[in-house]
C-alpha cells in the first residue's frame, strides 16, 4: 500500500436524496473508500468536519440538502482497486424472483438456501446480487433480512432515502408480517402467544453430516446481558394429528431466529430446521411411529415469509404475498393442506 496522500483544501458538499439517513462515517466511506475511519474519527473530534456549520460525530445521521464541510483528508492509495462488474445472470435471477416492483421498491421471493447478506462461507447472496441493478452511485438497499434457509417475501428499497423511510416503518412496528411453518406435533392451545426473552447462545457443534458452525438463540431471563424481549402470535391453520401442524405465525418483534426459537420453546420445532429441535424430547417424539414425520419429506426448513403488509412511504399500502417454495408445496400436497383456506392469524392483535 502506498503512503497516505493528503487531499488539499477545504470543500463543501451537499447531501443528496440517496444519501439521506446515512451516518457521517458511512457517507465519508462511500465518497472516499480508502479513507481510514480512525482519521475520520480524529478530525470529527477536532471539529474539522461540520454539517451546516455544526460539529458532528461519526454516528450523526445526515439529511438531504445539508452542507458537509470536508477538511483536508489523508487518503490511502489502493494498490489495485477491485473493479465491480454487473452480472447479467444476477439481474435475470432477481427479475425471476420479483413479486412486485415500482419506482421506489422491489419485493423479492427469496428462495430457500440463498443468503440475504454475505457472511462466513457465503459467496453468493441477495445483497451482492443487487449490485447488478446499480445505476451510477445509486444501488438498491435491503430493508430487512431473512435467514438463509427461510423462503419468501424480502423487501428492497431502490434508494437509501426510501430504505431509511421503510426502516422507520419496521422499527415503529407498522409492518405486518405473516409466516407459515410446518411444525412437528400439534401445539396446544391451537392459538397462542409466545413472549420470551432471547439472547445469543453458544455455537452448537457442527451440523449432523454438515460442515457449518451453527449459532442459535437461547431463552434468557429478563435482565440478562444481551437479552431482548420477543413476541409472536401463532394459530393452527390445519393439522395431521399427532404428527404435525401447519402454523401461521405473526411476529411483533424481529429478533434473530425468533420464530424458530419460539417454535422450539413451545415444544414443536419447525420441520427441517438444522439448528433447533435438537433436544432429547424431540428425539423421543421422532422415534415414536405414531408421532414421527413420514419419510419422503424434504429435510429443508419449512418456514415461509408468506405475507408483508405495510404503509408505502409514497402513499397507499404495500401488500405482497409469496407462494409456497417447492419443498413446502410437496409437503402441503402430501398432507392435503389447502392454501386457500382461512388463516386465523388474521385475527391476531397488532400490538
Amino acid at each position: 500500500m502506498s503512503a497516505p496522500e493528503a487531499k488539499s483544501g477545504v470543500s463543501t458538499t451537499t447531501v443528496t436524496e440517496d444519501e439521506a439517513g446515512m451516518r457521517v462515517d458511512r457517507w465519508f466511506k462511500r465518497r472516499y473508500p480508502t479513507l481510514a475511519l480512525s482519521h475520520l474519527a480524529k478530525i470529527c473530534r477536532k471539529g474539522e468536519v461540520r454539517v451546516d456549520g455544526k460539529r458532528v460525530e461519526t454516528s450523526t445521521r445526515l439529511e438531504e440538502g445539508q452542507k458537509v464541510r470536508v477538511p483536508p483528508l489523508r487518503i490511502e492509495a489502493p494498490e489495485a482497486p477491485a473493479v465491480k462488474r454487473a452480472s447479467p445472470e444476477d439481474a435475470q435471477a432477481l427479475k425471476a424472483m420479483t413479486l412486485f416492483e415500482d419506482k421506489d421498491v422491489l419485493v423479492l421471493n427469496k428462495p430457500w438456501g440463498l443468503a440475504t447478506q454475505g457472511g462466513s462461507g457465503q459467496k453468493r447472496h441477495v445483497d451482492g446480487m443487487l449490485e447488478s441493478l446499480a445505476r451510477g452511485d445509486s444501488r438498491p438497499v435491503l430493508v430487512h433480512r431473512l435467514d438463509r434457509d427461510t423462503s419468501g417475501v424480502l423487501l428492497v428499497a431502490k434508494t437509501r432515502r426510501m430504505a431509511a423511510d421503510l426502516g422507520e416503518i419496521f422499527r415503529s412496528r407498522q409492518a405486518k408480517k405473516i409466516y407459515w411453518a410446518l411444525v412437528e406435533g400439534v401445539p396446544k392451545p391451537a392459538q397462542g402467544r409466545v413472549s420470551l426473552y432471547l439472547a445469543k447462545g453458544a455455537g452448537m457443534e457442527k451440523a449432523r453430516g454438515g460442515g457449518r458452525d451453527l449459532e442459535k438463540m437461547r431463552v434468557a431471563k429478563h435482565g440478562e446481558a444481551d437479552a431482548q424481549h420477543s413476541l409472536t402470535y401463532y394459530a393452527i391453520v390445519d393439522k395431521v394429528a399427532p404428527r404435525c401442524a401447519w402454523l401461521s405465525m405473526k411476529p411483533l418483534t424481529g429478533r434473530t431466529h425468533q420464530l424458530r426459537a419460539h417454535a422450539e420453546a413451545i415444544g414443536h420445532p419447525i420441520f427441517g430446521d438444522p439448528k433447533y429441535g435438537r433436544r432429547p424430547e424431540d428425539d423421543v417424539r421422532r422415534r415414536d411411529p405414531l408421532r414421527a414425520m413420514p419419510d419422503g419429506l424434504e429435510r429443508k426448513l419449512h418456514l415461509l415469509a408468506r405475507r408483508l403488509v405495510l404503509p408505502h412511504p409514497r402513499g397507499g399500502t404495500l401488500d405482497v404475498t409469496a407462494p409456497l417454495p417447492p419443498h413446502m408445496q410437496k409437503s402441503w400436497e402430501l398432507f392435503g393442506f389447502d392454501v386457500k383456506q382461512y388463516d386465523p392469524i388474521e385475527d391476531a392483535p397488532d400490538a
